[in-house]
């Protein structure tokens, strides 16, 4: 009797553990629940994180609490394992607000949910503007600050290449922290496969040997346009004039030539002191581009308008008057230039 009583009494006491292991799993169970469902407690409004590739997921949990995410690291660590996801997050730039649960945290990096900042290039601009942008975004990690012209195009994988008119003016989107290296090099990427659509699909007969030659051309296109309507027939002019060996006589090279000492008022000492750029004194096109051209001037340059046009003048209004002969071009000028009837 004895012994079948104690056996009972410890079938009961294993019972009762058992109870209470399942009881406890469930309590775990239903606090990790909740947890998960609950909002982060935040040190800010916001908290952002960029995650370099290749970094473990216990960093990566230890980062955020750095940040200012007011949780155990250790948690969030065993959520990210316990998940089956921790070899899924992604490197990036990411931002969490209140509100956001360690579901949302996690589900964000493995999706690449990045906060992502937007560098803007335009049509014209010089490339010493260009090293002005990059300067003025904060977001990106300026690793070409210090370095010249010649280093960085090395940088970016073209060593030797003059970096005037390059890259490619458009609005490039990048994660916080992302090398300035990283954002040319995918300006320089895009000018490089739009040059090379126009050059393929150019039109018959241009004076133009390669690509080189339209994107210099091009360039100066750019910077001769006052309204887009006029853009073929600022290429006409300048085609017609290669053709039969007419200097170009365009005023934004001499400009260029003329570098930080240009005050903004060109005058006819200018137009005669010679420099590589100087299209008076020099036939042909200049050594590099003056400018970044867009898609836009990149198709004029290598389909331009049909005309017979050698001249042209601005109105005054943002559009150009063309002419065929210097009779009709200097009646032009005196009309628009010089206020004539």
């Amino acid at each position: 009797m004895k012994k079948q009583r104690g056996r009972s009494l410890l079938g009961g006491l294993l019972l009762w553990v058992l109870v209470l292991a399942v009881l406890a799993a469930a309590a775990a169970a239903g606090a990790a629940w909740w947890w998960l469902q609950a909002p982060l407690r935040l040190g800010a409004s916001a908290v952002e994180l960029s995650v370099e590739a290749g970094t473990p997921p216990r960093e990566v949990a230890q980062a955020w609490v750095n940040a200012g995410v007011q949780e155990d690291a250790r948690l969030l660590y065993q959520w990210f394992r316990w998940s089956g996801q921790s070899r899924q997050i992604r490197a990036g730039s990411y931002e969490i607000h209140q509100g956001a649960t360690p579901r949302d945290l996690l589900a964000k990096m493995v999706r690449g949910d990045e906060v992502l900042e937007q560098l803007r290039l335009i049509e014209g601009w010089s490339f010493r503007q260009v090293r002005a942008a990059l300067a003025r975004q904060p977001a990106l990690k300026p690793s070409t600050a210090a370095m010249s012209d010649a280093e960085l195009m090395a940088a970016i994988g073209a060593p030797g290449l003059a970096p005037e008119g390059r890259f490619f003016p458009d609005t490039y989107a990048y994660s916080k922290g992302v090398s300035d290296v990283t954002v040319l090099r995918r300006a320089f990427k895009a000018m490089n496969t739009q040059l090379d659509i126009a050059w393929q699909g150019r039109s018959e007969g241009l004076p133009l040997k390669s690509p080189e030659e339209a994107l210099i051309l091009a360039s100066i296109i750019e910077k001769e346009t006052g309204t887009a309507a006029d853009r073929g027939l600022v290429a006409s002019v300048f085609i017609n004039r290669l053709k039969i060996g007419m200097p170009l006589q365009t005023d934004p090279t001499v400009i260029y030539g003329l570098g930080a000492s240009f005050d903004g008022n060109l005058r006819k000492r200018d137009l005669q002191a010679d420099t590589p750029f100087n299209t008076y004194t020099r036939g042909g096109l200049p050594p590099t581009p003056i400018a970044m051209p867009g898609k836009a001037s990149l198709q004029a340059a290598l389909h331009p308008a049909r005309s017979k046009a050698l001249y042209f003048v601005a109105r005054g209004d943002g559009s150009s008057q063309f002419s065929e002969d210097l009779a009709a071009h200097n009646r032009a000028v005196n009309k628009y230039q010089r206020g004539g009837q």
